[in-house]
C-alpha cells in the first residue's frame, strides 16, 4: 500500500515539474501570457494568410506572436531546429502539448520542402495538395529544381496555392 501512495506521489510530482516546464500556470504568468496572446492575434491577424512562418529560420519573436506560445513554448521550437519533416515536428512538440495545440501551432508555421527529398505529409504543407496528388510528386522524383518542382506541381494546386508553395520551398 506504501509503494502505491510513494509512486502516485512521485507521478503527481512529475506532472507538476512537465507543467512548470511547458509554462507553468501562476496567475502572474497567466495574465502576462493572456497580454502576450491579445498582442500576439492583432499581430497575426495583419498577415496575410498564406504567410507562415519557417520553422527553421524564424525568431524568438516571430515565435510569440503566435497565439498560446511563450517563452518556454519558443525554447522548444528553437531546441529541435532544423526540422525536416512535418512529421518531426508534430512528434517533437506533441511531448508538451496535445495533438490540437500542435494543429494549432501548424496553422501559423511550416517547415520547408525539398521537393527531392521530403515526405507526403511535409508536401501537404501546401494548401490544396491531397495525399495522392503528394504520392505522384514522389513518384515524380528527382527534380532537377524547384522550378520543375512548381511545373509538376501546378498540375494539382491553383496558382495560388502554389504561390504559398513557392515560400515554403527549400533554398536550392
Amino acid at each position: 500500500m506504501k509503494s502505491r501512495h510513494i509512486i502516485t506521489g512521485l507521478a503527481t510530482l512529475l506532472l507538476s515539474f512537465s507543467l512548470i516546464a511547458c509554462g507553468g500556470n501562476s496567475k502572474q504568468e497567466t495574465q502576462s501570457s493572456d497580454e502576450s496572446s491579445s498582442t500576439a492575434e492583432q499581430t497575426i491577424s495583419q498577415a496575410a494568410p498564406s504567410q507562415k512562418l519557417n520553422l527553421n529560420t524564424a525568431s524568438e519573436e516571430d515565435f510569440l506572436a503566435i497565439p498560446g506560445v511563450g517563452d518556454n513554448m519558443v525554447h522548444e521550437f528553437e531546441e529541435y531546429r532544423p526540422y525536416v519533416s512535418i512529421s518531426q515536428f508534430r512528434k517533437e512538440i506533441g511531448k508538451y502539448v496535445d495533438q490540437d495545440q500542435v494543429a494549432a501551432y501548424e496553422e501559423y508555421v511550416f517547415v520547408p520542402i525539398d521537393p527531392n527529398e521530403c515526405d507526403a505529409a511535409t508536401l501537404q504543407q501546401i494548401p490544396g495538395l491531397e495525399a495522392s496528388e503528394a504520392d505522384e510528386l514522389i513518384s515524380a522524383r528527382p527534380f532537377e529544381s524547384n522550378d520543375a518542382f512548381l511545373q509538376q506541381l501546378s498540375e494539382f494546386v491553383t496558382e495560388e496555392e502554389q504561390a504559398t508553395a513557392e515560400q515554403y520551398l527549400a533554398s536550392e
